[in-house]
């Protein structure tokens, strides 16, 4: 399908890859403009390199203190924990030898940016712990929480967890479909019936580990998540990502208390009896912020606690156009979700988001479940779409709470009001994901321009031609970006 004509593009004179400052004054107000400013946006094989107004707000986190010495602030959490004994205490306490406990460490998978390894690496020194306590080393198993997601590869594990590692451990993938593996474990106050990883459940000692970051549905990831739905079956799953769930309120970025999804979770992570958990916090270069170890709900409310101290932004008037992107997490479509809900409290009712997308997964979009879903919420709209999945005869499909997340988005802007700026997604593949292509404001010969170098074109006439169209009517617009992406969370202070 070919782009849409715009005639609000302004083209580019001079530089191929970049508008002149001349024709960046957009607005029919009289008088000359100050020209408008640049900005870099993150972007693999970038940055982008985008102008905004002069007056854009940039909605940034403040600044997060980092340890000087990263390491050594991995010994003293596992040496101090937050709450609850140490782990020397928890493998006296089990009554048997420590050469015969079984342990299992449950791990995040390659879609979270979890220090495993390296300076900064949280596993190792676990490990050596473990060791060093009597553990043996063929009685320790890493769980590769995966939830829905695929299994890992070989090269993934190579990179999370490193060589040595995997070769001189069993690590395993969680399959939610697999009944062989999973065990009946009850059911939650909320009744739902839990199956949950085999390993993990019958081991001697249960450690969790992962990366506590603002999440779109269950308030923080880390801790209880590294459970359910990281190590649950199917229908734990369905449970937890249903309209049920995920239409609260209160089931929002950095909000626990009375939000569903966690304590959902926070039931499933008890009854299974988590031993120690150890959970990280980081800022927009990855770089550890804290590291917190011990009780489950200490640890995670000591990590939102710290995630709240530089993340959360007070927004007082919501803006009309607000410029975000996906981040690291953003690897595909489906997780680019988490950008998009989390700048609705920046913008506007019918207001616009710019996403630029670093879809560089080997599937730019996602699973074929969810392309089909995303389909439907194009067809039916957000309420539609919620209506068919909470409708008898619907039958839970693998993924079906992210296009409802979507719908979120869709409610707060509108089709017209998300642009989507994803150069690795085809511009056919468009016609069936909510909002609008990027594509529709890429002049044909910007075409055959690089990934980065698109992304940027896309990014920067979107805004222009959004900018131009408000403008039109009125005041100039108020335009908002947030550097940080999906881990920045806009906190609207508006009663």
């Amino acid at each position: 399908m070919a782009a849409k004509k715009n005639n609000n593009l302004v083209r580019p004179k001079g530089s191929r890859d970049e508008p002149s400052r001349r024709n960046l004054t957009p607005g029919p107000s009289p008088g000359p403009r100050p020209p408008w400013r640049k900005i870099e946006i993150e972007f693999s094989g970038g940055p982008l390199r985008v102008f905004v107004p002069p007056d854009c707000a940039v909605l940034a986190m403040a600044g997060a203190e980092v340890p000087d010495d990263p390491a050594a602030a991995v010994r003293a959490a596992y040496a101090l924990p937050v709450a609850g004994p140490k782990l020397e205490e928890i493998v006296r306490a089990k009554g048997k030898s420590p050469a015969a406990l079984r342990a299992a460490i449950t791990v995040s998978d390659i879609t979270r940016p979890v220090p495993y390894q390296g300076p900064q690496g949280i596993l190792a020194p676990l490990l050596a712990e473990l060791l060093r306590l009597g553990l043996r080393r063929e009685h320790i198993r890493l769980i590769v929480g995966t939830g829905t997601h695929r299994a890992s590869t070989p090269a993934e594990k190579n990179v999370l967890f490193g060589r040595g590692v995997v070769s001189a451990y069993e690590i395993l993938d969680h399959d939610c479909a697999d009944a062989a593996n999973l065990v009946s474990i009850g059911r939650t106050a909320g009744g739902t019936e839990v199956r949950v990883n085999r390993a993990f459940f019958k081991a001697d000692l249960k450690i969790a580990t992962g990366l506590t970051e603002s999440h779109f549905m269950a308030g923080a990831s880390g801790g209880r998540k590294a459970v359910c739905p990281g190590l649950v079956d199917l229908r734990t799953i369905q449970k937890f990502h249903s309209p049920e769930f995920l239409e609260n309120p209160l089931a929002a970025n950095l909000v626990l208390d009375g939000n569903p999804c966690h304590e959902e979770a926070r039931a499933v992570a008890r009854a299974v009896g988590v031993d120690f958990t150890v959970t990280v916090t980081m800022d927009r270069a990855l770089r550890l912020t804290g590291v917190f170890a011990g009780e489950m709900d200490a640890v995670l409310a000591a990590a939102v606690a710290r995630i709240k101290s530089y993340a959360a932004i007070p927004v007082e008037k919501p803006f009309d156009i607000v410029l975000t992107h996906g981040g690291y997490v953003g690897r595909n479509h489906y997780q680019t979700a988490k950008a998009a809900v989390g700048a609705l409290p920046a913008v506007r009712e019918k207001g616009t988001i710019i996403i630029a997308a670093d879809n560089r997964d080997a599937e730019p979009i996602g699973g074929p479940e969810y392309k089909t879903l995303c389909h439907l919420l194009k067809l039916q709209g957000p309420d539609g779409y919620v209506d068919m999945l909470r409708a008898p005869s619907w039958r839970f499909t693998r993924d079906q709470w992210e296009p409802e997340v979507w719908g979120k988005v869709l409610r707060r802007v509108g089709e017209e009001g998300l642009i989507y700026c994803g150069p690795d997604i085809s511009e056919e593949a468009y016609e069936r994901l909510p909002g609008r292509s990027g594509y529709e404001f890429l002049p044909p010969a910007a075409r055959r321009l690089g990934r980065v170098r698109k992304a940027e074109r896309m990014v920067q006439n979107a805004l222009i031609a959004s900018y131009r169209s408000l403008a039109a009517s009125g005041d100039a617009p108020r335009v908002a970006f947030i550097p940080e992406g999906p881990y920045a969370v806009p906190v609207s202070t508006r009663e």
